[in-house]
């Protein structure tokens, strides 16, 4: 191998094998549809041993321990990175609060139960500038307590604990986030190339906020939340409160819940921009690897302390920055505010003649004091009638506030950790919050083989059967663990009106089953899941195959008034490729639609492809359409899909825009119809692989049990109390 002194000597390696060289195949085929969401969290990335258990382990934490741990930690300032005002409770709390504040309803994607702020795009982006300085603080503590810790955990309590130790009564918190170990690829932030981008691009028109792209909540690629400047970059509070309403909204938070978190947010801390940002070194991922992995480093001037550039604007809110009080509405209600410019050039909120005593003092000099700030956010707490008359109720009763925002900090940092029955730790709240999707417990005492007997008797078919209890299961999202066939809420508002739920046909099989559950003395969501079960077991033995669907009595039902009916309403599905339906058509293609639905169900690529097989064959598709039922056997559990799907003796010609024609090569004739969501079973190389495998002659038996199993973890995925 030559090498060449001018240029250094040419690279001694293959670069097939680079991490930073060669093209991908995105890179040769930016169109193919991308299937790595089904295959990330692997176990080949997990570096714990196959059977340890993170939400066993940190039962045996020492949890008063580490909360005195991280009570010390606040205020042991680091000549490195020096706390402000020798407390570090601002920054631990703007760490929590964008793990957290990343968490958006339409999609359940983000927040703070992975622990995903370690990765990049969160590690790196411009909102979380120096937050790698709060994990790096937290480090030794990390260290210390070890496997019975996670980082995501952890982060979160850092957070609510520097609450605590400045002053709050915070109204609990509970372990169980679990942590991954790369990347989530899983999460769409938005179509821009560019950080901070004019938040133009992700808007059908600027000043109508609800117009924003879903399933994004933040404003601007690399922000959690608004501008703090004004809509892009233009201070003007009527229209940053409509983009706060909407963007809170998306995360889940009502008028009320979100004054109370902007306020309690800013009673804290500060804003940093004293200082040049031109001067910051790159972020995280970007970074020299003598930097360590941190970022935004700063080797021209002193970059610490006062003169520490995060935002660009700089100041406290508050007069105490380092304790709780009423003091952030007392300076908004107290005093005009005039716009000026930080040194670091950005906009801000200034007050007019304020008294001295009212000012926060310098973060390192006690004997200088410096105006205090707010952000156009903040001005739109007073200037927006509807904040104003919240602000104003916070501001003359601050025990309300207080209690306010300390339920409104729990629901933001675990809202995506699930339902109550997770919650693990000492300091789990009593009450149960209709935010928690309460579900009573079910009834497991009944004969399920008598149930089944009844069901099989019924009446309904075996599409009616399968049908409804797959749309009873599909609301399930891995991503913040919502949703499933436990509490059969597709028996109330909203889900049962769902166009995609088949309303009348939905009428028809409650009330066909609910009469049976009741003499069986079972719940509504037992038997919807059962009487699914027993329509496969039924199918299967139509295709000569004797096969016992696993079955876990126990789901119980929920009422209305454990139903909060809008949080719910994201979860309706626009699509669904599993029934080979589409509530409208979009940009988006429908095998597109399906990988998203299949990720949310916690499928691998395979158990997408036996399970989208076996629906065709069991008649389970919106409406009865005959797309993709490839077979001249509906009702029995074949390989057929898949053997057609492969057969060479058919041809394929496009409908329209949406169907496609299976042709019979030497007659001409028609002989079925189908989607992309069917025809991308044979198309894409990876996915016909597996189709393959079920077309094969020697695989009839296992594609039975594959669909069986696959099936069955999506009955059971909101089963938290199967799980070990």
């Amino acid at each position: 191998m030559s090498t060449s002194n001018s240029s250094g000597g040419k690279c001694p390696v293959m670069h097939g094998a680079m991490t930073s060289a060669g093209q991908s195949n995105r890179d040769w085929w930016p169109e193919a549809l991308n299937l790595d969401i089904l295959h990330q969290h692997d176990t080949k990335t997990n570096p714990m041993d196959p059977n340890f258990n993170y939400r066993e382990e940190v039962k045996s934490l020492d949890f008063e321990g580490l909360k005195r741990d991280l009570h010390a930690l606040m205020t042991d300032s680091q000549s490195w990175w020096p706390a402000d005002w020798g407390h570090y409770g601002g920054l631990m709390i703007r760490m929590a609060w964008h793990a957290a504040g990343s968490y958006r309803i339409a999609d359940g994607r983000g927040g703070a139960a992975t622990g995903n702020q370690r990765f990049a795009p969160l590690n790196s982006w411009p909102d979380n500038v120096n937050l790698d300085k709060a994990r790096r603080l937290l480090w030794p503590i990390k260290k210390k307590y070890g496997n019975k810790i996670s980082w995501a955990d952890l982060i979160v309590l850092a957070g609510t604990i520097a609450y605590e130790s400045m002053g709050l009564k915070v109204y609990g918190f509970a372990y169980g986030r679990e942590d991954i170990w790369h990347p989530e690829k899983d999460t769409y932030w938005g179509a821009e190339k560019e950080w901070l981008a004019p938040s133009d691009s992700r808007y059908g028109d600027v000043d109508k906020p609800e117009s924003m792209e879903n399933p994004l909540a933040a404003v601007q690629m690399g922000l959690i939340y608004v501008n703090p400047e004004g809509v892009n970059g233009n201070p003007d509070p009527l229209k940053t409160a409509q983009q706060v309403r909407e963007t809170f909204a998306r995360m889940a938070m009502n008028d009320e819940e979100t004054v109370a978190l902007t306020a309690g947010g800013h009673t804290v801390g500060k804003c940093h921009g004293n200082g040049d940002a031109d001067n910051l070194g790159p972020d995280p991922e970007a970074a020299d690897v003598t930097e360590q992995g941190l970022g935004w480093n700063n080797h021209t001037t002193r970059g610490i302390g006062r003169d520490t550039v995060t935002s660009g604007i700089e100041g406290a809110w508050t007069t105490n920055p380092t304790q709780w009080d009423n003091g952030y509405f007392y300076l908004l209600f107290n005093y005009d505010w005039e716009l000026k410019k930080s040194p670091a050039g950005a906009w801000q909120w200034e007050p007019i003649n304020i008294k001295e005593e009212d000012k926060p003092v310098d973060v390192e000099d006690p004997s200088v004091r410096l105006n205090p700030i707010m952000t156009d956010a903040d001005m739109a707490m007073i200037k927006d009638p509807a904040y104003r008359k919240i602000s104003e109720r916070f501001y003359n009763d601050p025990a309300y506030f207080s209690e306010v925002f300390a339920r409104a900090w729990f629901k933001l940092t675990h809202r995506d950790l699930g339902p109550k029955v997770r919650y693990l730790g000492p300091s789990v709240p009593s009450d149960t919050l209709i935010w928690q999707d309460p579900i009573p417990e079910g009834a497991t005492d009944y004969d399920v083989g008598a149930l089944k007997a009844k069901i099989a008797d019924s009446g309904l078919s075996i599409g009616e059967m399968v049908a409804t209890a797959w749309d009873s299961a599909r609301t399930y999202r891995g991503s913040d663990l919502r949703g499933g066939a436990n509490g059969a809420r597709i028996r109330l508002a909203p889900q049962k009106d769902w166009i995609g739920n088949e309303p009348e046909r939905l009428s028809k099989v409650l009330t066909t089953l609910e009469p049976i559950a009741n003499d069986a003395g079972a719940s509504i969501a037992d038997t919807l899941v059962l009487a699914g079960n027993v329509g496969i077991e039924m199918a299967a033995k139509a295709a000569g195959v004797d096969v016992t669907v696993p079955f876990s009595p126990g789901r119980g039902d929920a009422t209305d008034d454990m139903t909060d009916g809008d949080s719910f309403a994201p979860l309706e599905p626009v699509a669904d490729g599993f029934r080979n339906w589409s509530k409208k058509s979009y940009v988006v293609k429908a095998e597109e639609l399906l990988l998203d639905r299949a990720q949310l169900l916690g499928l691998t690529a395979a158990e997408m492809v036996v399970l989208v097989g076996g629906m065709r064959m069991l008649d389970t598709n919106y409406g009865q359409t005959q797309h993709g039922v490839l077979t001249d056997n509906v009702g029995t559990l074949s390989n057929d899909f898949f053997v057609n799907l492969t057969d060479m003796q058919y041809t394929w010609k496009p409908l329209d825009e949406q169907t496609y024609a299976i042709v019979d090569r030497q007659s001409g004739q028609q002989k079925w119809t189908a989607t992309r969501a069917d025809l991308v079973f044979g198309s894409n190389s990876i996915l016909r692989s597996y189709a393959e495998v079920y077309a094969q002659d020697d695989n009839k038996e296992k594609f039975v049990n594959d669909f069986v199993s696959a099936w069955t973890k999506v009955m059971n995925n909101d089963r938290f109390d199967l799980r070990v």
